[in-house]
């Protein structure tokens, strides 16, 4: 085939047309049809021959005779009964010749691979047995293996070998790239029909070719996509390496629209997505697969084909059946959103801190020169004040290409937001403190939460920034929108993974918002438990989207909704409720005063739990819920609990209980609210219907130290509320229960245990272990037909 039917074939001239009327195409096509385009036009139907299959010699021992001799006499000393003696030698088939291991006799020289003039197998009779020629100008090389197949596989090596030198060659000074072209079909070919089996096999051809374009920079556009669908089959099962992988970012970024990028990468950036490991190996794989991407959202439909793109990764099924896939393409998007702002950070040590950020103490000398930043005041009054003032700070202004980062604070501002906060803020005044005591950063919250009388940070990003910015946030949505993927993604974001800039980003975190309210909407523990912090001391989403937070764009509604998914499933509650009580009580009181039914909820578990131990702070969220309807009713089904409650604890009544086989949550609640059960120490529902719903009224037995729970419905949840509330149990039957370690985890707060039915459970033999570490009373355990046994 000539270079004008490649041209023909590949679509020829601009493909910008084609590429139009494709784009228009993808987004109505399924997810099959997206997997045909990435059918590259030159795709053969059947790469290997039949036959034996050898895997490619790099070393390996062999008998060597070399025999000096005229052409002519070569058939009579082969046939000769007197054949020249053999030398055994251990030969490495190297890069660009033969050699031995030890350079002697026959094999002194290294037999350079471009001397082989050809190489042949002696398979006629009274030849030598599973013997090898090698003619060399004067002479011959004869090599005996051992068997027939070892000689196969040193002839098929040693063929590959000399090919693969000559292409080197040949490729090396390239005149022209019409025969270039040809031979690099040709080395395709090579490779795909060899009988050899190794990764080397592919690899070699796509390292020849990727060393040949980045030594010749001024090729053609037509000339690269000549040669991208020409070596397009090797690509199907195999990575690219890492300077074609360059060679491929620059096409797509200069060629977006060709069909090269559909046809010959889709297939390329599945086979990369699925099987990748480890991008920290091979940086430039991801750095290809962002840019394929990036080229996906520049034809006409845009987004349309990403998200088509996406579906084809996670399969019509429910499940998608490659584990690879979710980790490299959340991957890709924080690479793709931390390199949109990139020179910012790379200029984080020339600019304020976050602890200077709130403290406004760096002054213009003690900064290095080429901060990126722009200090603004935040008002004119302001500005004319600090004109007129001597000890004013200069606005320094830098421009930058790629982010413009305005920051207002002055040193005025700062004062004045000292003295007035000072009498009302005491723990705000002592933060100041100790950041200015302290080479420590401060929290990432406290940092960009300056005061409100300040400017807030403002992040601009340019055009091609917010484009790329925009594609990757909405593939994170994407991926929040399959269920199958959503644990997996909730666990790699929970250690937020973003730069502290994006998260001063308005446009960002805007965007983001939509992710962690997926997050916030999923009943399963193990997604929206990731809102929180991965550690103490760290903030999480819960903090950020919280109102006062940094991402906070709203009046609480994404913070009410992850409350409200928290409090159902965090089994630490009274933990929980405190840290809102500290930290966001005055948002919790501003919620349930417009209404919020989970606020109202919170408000009231509060008052229950005797969490506020200030009397005001009880009283005015009292007068909260009494200036709603929906506070008032709680409030008051809060105050009849609370007399059931007194009066239940009133001393008297049995001191041991059993109740009837096959009763219910509901009979349990209908006999405690029947009297006085103060003085109840030991309790039996063995084999009834219970469930963790009826924990709510054992907690409020006082002096309860037995619960024998024995093959009922009683799980996790309700294990959870005990431990945190039944401190003083000392016996607790579980038998035939189906709780598992995620409950009995929690049973290792209850420090007054003494004897513990855990037979027949789901408990595990490292979660036994650690209940024994953290029970010290604990003396009688039973964990017989568990894995703990």
């Amino acid at each position: 085939m000539s270079a004008m039917d490649l041209n023909s074939s590949s679509g020829g001239g601009d493909h910008t047309q084609g590429s139009e009327d494709r784009s228009c195409l993808l987004p109505e096509s399924s997810a099959s049809d997206l997997n045909k385009l990435g059918a590259a036009p030159c795709r053969r139907a059947n790469y290997c021959t039949n036959g034996m299959r050898y895997k490619l010699l790099q070393e390996g021992d062999i008998q060597v005779c070399v025999i000096r001799h005229p052409r002519t006499f070569l058939s009579k000393i082969l046939t000769s009964k007197f054949l020249r003696r053999w030398e055994p030698h251990h030969l490495t088939l190297a890069d660009n010749s033969l050699a031995s291991a030890t350079p002697a006799g026959y094999m002194e020289n290294a037999i350079s691979y471009s001397a082989i003039e050809d190489i042949q197998l002696l398979s006629w009779e009274n030849a030598p047995k599973y013997c090898l020629q090698l003619t060399i100008p004067g002479g011959t090389v004869l090599l005996q293996a051992a068997n027939s197949y070892l000689r196969d596989q040193w002839f098929h090596s040693l063929q590959w070998k000399k090919k693969i030198y000559k292409y080197k060659k040949v490729l090396s000074n390239p005149s022209r790239w019409e025969v270039v072209l040809k031979e690099i079909r040709t080395l395709v070919d090579m490779a795909l029909f060899s009988p050899l089996q190794d990764d080397s096999i592919h690899q070699a051809p796509l390292e020849i070719v990727s060393k040949l374009l980045s030594e010749n920079l001024k090729l053609t556009t037509q000339e690269h996509e000549n040669i991208i669908v020409a070596i397009a089959p090797l690509l199907e099962n195999n990575h690219p390496p890492p300077d074609l992988c360059e060679f491929f970012c620059k096409h797509c970024r200069e060629r977006p629209r060709s069909m090269v990028v559909i046809e010959v990468f889709t297939p390329v950036v599945q086979r990369i997505l699925k099987h990748n490991m480890d991008f920290g190996k091979c940086p430039r794989l991801r750095l290809f697969t962002q840019e394929y991407i990036l080229a996906l959202n520049e034809l006409n439909a845009g987004m349309e084909v990403v998200k088509k793109f996406i579906h084809s990764m996670h399969g019509p099924t429910g499940q998608c059946p490659h584990p690879r896939v979710l980790p490299n393409l959340v991957a890709v998007c924080l690479a793709a959103i931390y390199s949109c702002y990139e020179e910012f950070i790379n200029s984080r040590d020339n600019s304020p801190s976050l602890k200077e950020i709130r403290n406004g103490c760096q002054q213009q000398c003690d900064r290095k020169p080429n901060l990126p930043l722009r200090l603004l005041h935040s008002s004119p009054d302001l500005v004319s004040q600090e004109v007129n003032s001597d000890a004013r700070m200069k606005s320094i202004i830098v421009n930058s290409t790629e982010i413009h980062v305005e920051l207002g604070r002055s040193n005025m501002v700062n004062q004045k937001l000292k003295g007035s906060t000072s009498s009302s803020s005491t723990s705000t005044s002592t933060c100041t403190s100790s950041s200015s005591n302290s080479d420590s950063e401060p929290s990432l919250i406290d940092c960009l939460l300056v005061s409100p009388t300040c400017s807030t940070m403002v992040i601009e990003l340019s055009s091609q920034a917010e484009r790329v910015l925009g594609c990757y946030v909405e593939i994170l949505k994407m991926l929040s929108d399959y269920d199958d993927w959503r644990p997996a993604l909730a666990s790699l974001l929970q250690p937020i993974p973003f730069p502290k800039e994006a998260l001063a980003h308005v446009k960002f975190t805007k965007e983001l918002k939509y992710v962690i309210q997926r997050f916030a909407e999923d009943p399963r523990q193990e997604v929206h438990s990731c809102l929180l912090s991965v550690r103490a001391g760290k903030d999480g989403w819960f903090q950020l989207y919280s109102p006062g937070g940094v991402a906070c764009d709203d009046d609480g509604e994404l913070f009410a909704s992850m409350v409200h998914i928290l409090m159902g499933s965090c089994y630490k509650t009274k933990k929980f409720l405190l840290s809102l009580a500290e930290n966001k009580l005055g948002p919790c009181m501003l919620l349930a005063l417009r209404g919020n039914q989970t606020m109202v909820e919170i408000l009231c578990l509060m008052l229950e739990y005797n969490i506020i131990d200030n009397n005001d702070t009880q009283l005015q969220i009292i007068s909260t819920l009494e200036s709603t309807d929906v506070g008032k009713k709680m409030y008051e089904q809060l105050c009849d609990r609370q007399r059931e409650l007194k009066e239940l604890q009133r001393k008297g009544g049995p001191t041991r209980l059993t109740l009837p086989s096959k009763s219910t949550d509901a009979d349990l609640a209908r006999l405690l609210s029947s009297g006085s059960f103060g003085n109840l120490e030991n309790l039996s529902l063995a084999f009834t219907n219970v469930t963790s719903a009826c924990a709510e009224q054992l907690i409020k037995l006082p002096s309860l130290k037995q619960l024998n729970l024995w093959s009922t419905q009683f799980g996790d949840a309700g294990l959870r509320v005990l431990s945190e509330h039944l401190t003083s149990l000392q016996v607790l039957n579980l038998c035939e229960t189906p709780v598992t370690d995620a409950g009995l985890l929690a049973l290792s707060s209850m420090r007054s245990l003494c004897s513990l039915n855990m037979n027949s459970t789901k408990l595990s033999a490292d979660t036994y272990e650690d209940l024994k570490a953290k029970l010290p009373n604990l003396k009688e355990v039973d964990v017989r037909y568990t894995e703990a046994w």
